[in-house]
């Protein structure tokens, strides 16, 4: 079974976007191929993308193309079974330790928010984690280690969508969830959008 998620982006410091994905489900993890537009402080941005989650709902590989006016970059980063990481931007791959992470965040894409909620099914059972997380800014495409903290302020209920806060640092925000853990209004981010009927 596929779907297709779309969010729009309308941030009043400049961050308009659109970013549309088509996720796969493959035995409990997904694939998912999508592309983001968006304005950034450093101009226009596109970013296509390919990733795979495991079924253990840990990111498996990401592949990453962004283009600006300035010129065009790539990047791949794939983990193996025993949680090392594998970055290649196309002149050769390089090791991350990245303190046992198993999720990433790609700048600018409610996509990626989804990963640690999925997998810890934050959206259904009330619980609170610390993690270690791997982000890609965009578009400079730099690969850091964070560390985030992510709890249940109210599971999903029905049509009711979940709540779930996030905080980075002295950084904190709440953003609702669906059934399947994706984002639906990440403020600041994007907000989900029906393309299909406009």
């Amino acid at each position: 079974m596929a779907v297709m998620l779309s969010w729009r982006s309308g941030d009043p410091a400049g961050g308009d976007g659109l970013e549309s994905a088509r996720i796969t489900w493959s035995g409990g993890g997904f694939r998912a191929v999508g592309r983001m537009i968006r304005s950034t402080p450093a101009g226009v941005l596109t970013a296509s993308y390919r990733v795979v989650v495991a079924g253990d709902g840990a990111l498996s590989r990401l592949a990453v193309d962004v283009a600006t006016a300035d010129g065009e970059q790539q990047l791949t980063i794939s983990r193996d079974a025993g949680g090392g990481w594998l970055l290649d931007d196309g002149s050769g791959g390089t090791r991350g330790g990245f303190a046992g992470a198993r999720d990433l965040d790609l700048a600018y894409s409610p996509l990626f928010t989804a990963l640690p909620v999925r997998r810890l099914g934050l959206h259904r059972e009330p619980a609170e984690h610390v993690l270690p997380m791997v982000t890609v800014d965009l578009p400079t495409l730099r690969v850091a280690a964070t560390e985030r903290t992510y709890r249940t302020v109210r599971p999903g209920a029905g049509a009711e969508p979940a709540v779930i806060g996030v905080a980075a640092g002295a950084s904190t925000a709440e953003f609702t969830a669906d059934a399947d853990g994706f984002p639906v209004d990440q403020p600041g981010v994007a907000t989900r959008v029906d393309l299909a009927t406009g």
